[in-house]
């Protein structure tokens, strides 16, 4: 075998590292501006009558006969006439659907929290990396934004996919704060009064975003900081414990929302378990694979000896309404991937939705350019590949609402 001498290898130095960082983020910045011009900031598209009639539930024909007899606001149209819907605009006629009452029960056109409801806090969780947890948390929080519910988008990750999928840049914009890490931090209580870093109200780090009743609580890699400091203040009865800071910040802003949709990081860690204890619902992603099957088991079974722990710490029961595990990047033709679904479904029954979320080209495409299937132009793509997809994403989230509908009572 030839043997390769050392020398013909030059040692890499941390200022490379440093360097390739810097020509990486200034190629990202480019083609961020470009993909989300003008200005380089996200906007959303408007919504065909067809798509604006999915998420009423109400038909084509009857939307535009309320058109027609001038009891809803009249919107843009094309030169043939078909009218499409901004967000804003498909709420508006929402509102005017409740007011009225027409073709349903007036209550189904606002489907979010009633007096009495509680808070829906939905943690997508799993160990492994690449299991689609951000995927399916932003379409989960724009597909009920879009029904009608107001959301709050929670970022836990610190490589903030989600808050980079919602149109910021993290190492940009929340290099010096202005993450949920500034909400969740340690106070600097042996300081002197003055120069203590207190944490701030969860209220003044969430973002409005261009999706109209979706705000954001970003992340950035500060968040990362949260892991050490826990460690740290393990033992300091000064603080909130770890495991109540997050439920804590959300109650200072639960009557504003009627879901939290959380992105959680790819392993157990404090941050994770802060979730895990807010949360009152969860699914579990979980890709059709054995390998997948066996970390989630392991997943499963340090999640429940550590919650363990942290109930009997707190001196309270963690329960949950629901937990659901969510097949993804699933390929129907795929015959391994068909047995391992019926394999993890024989085995947890009932626990794993049925609606799995599909593999699908257009998300993949989508998320080139940082969109979601709800965002993109449907005249870039195959329109059979993306009504495929979209149809996958539609059956998840209102298999989930109907979860949440009865959790609720109703």
């Amino acid at each position: 075998m030839n043997s390769i001498s050392h020398d013909m290898w030059q040692a890499v130095s941390s200022s490379q590292l440093g360097a390739c960082a810097e020509t990486l983020a200034s190629a990202l910045d480019e083609q961020f501006r470009e993909a989300h011009q003008p200005g380089g900031s996200k906007t959303l598209r408007k919504f065909a009558v067809g798509e604006v009639s999915d998420l009423l539930g109400v038909s084509p024909a009857n939307l535009r006969m309320r058109h027609k007899d001038g009891s809803l606001p009249e919107v843009e149209s094309d030169a043939r006439g078909h009218r499409y819907y901004s967000a804003e605009e498909i709420d508006k006629i929402r509102d005017v659907l409740f007011r009225t009452g027409r073709g349903k029960s007036a209550a189904a056109y606002r489907p979010g929290r009633r007096e009495g409801d509680r808070l829906q806090v939905i943690s997508c969780v799993n160990f492994k990396g690449g299991s689609s947890k951000t995927t399916t948390a932003i379409h989960l929080a724009q597909r009920y934004a879009l029904r009608g519910y107001r959301v709050l988008a929670l970022d836990l990750d610190a490589q903030a996919s989600l808050t980079t999928l919602f149109g910021f840049r993290p190492e940009v914009e929340f290099a010096e704060g202005g993450t949920i890490y500034d909400a969740l931090r340690y106070a600097d209580l042996d300081a002197p009064e003055g120069e203590r870093f207190e944490p701030v109200p969860l209220r003044d780090v969430i973002r409005k975003t261009y999706f109209h009743n979706l705000d954001l609580a970003p992340a950035g890699l500060m968040l990362s900081e949260y892991e050490t400091e826990t460690a740290n203040n393990l033992r300091d009865n000064r603080h909130t414990v770890f495991a109540r800071r997050l439920s804590e910040a959300l109650e200072s802003v639960e009557d504003d929302y009627d879901l939290v949709i959380i992105d959680c990081p790819p392993q157990l860690g404090f941050t994770t378990l802060s979730a895990l204890t807010a949360s009152t619902g969860l699914v579990v992603t979980v890709v059709p694979g054995m390998l997948d099957i066996a970390s989630m088991s392991q997943f499963l079974k340090l999640v429940s000896e550590t919650l363990d722990a942290v109930s009997n710490a707190l001196g309270e029961p963690i329960a949950y309404s629901f937990v659901k595990f969510l097949v993804t990047r699933y390929e129907p033709n795929d015959g391994p991937q068909r047995q391992t679904e019926g394999y993890l479904r024989a085995i947890l029954k009932d626990m794993v939705m049925v609606n799995p979320m599909l593999k699908s080209t257009a998300i993949s495409d989508a998320g080139m350019t940082h969109q979601t299937v709800y965002e993109v132009d449907p005249r870039d793509f195959i329109r059979t590949t993306l009504d495929r997809a979209l149809g996958s994403v539609n059956d998840v989230s209102n298999e989930l609402e109907g979860i949440i509908q009865k959790v609720w009572g109703r």
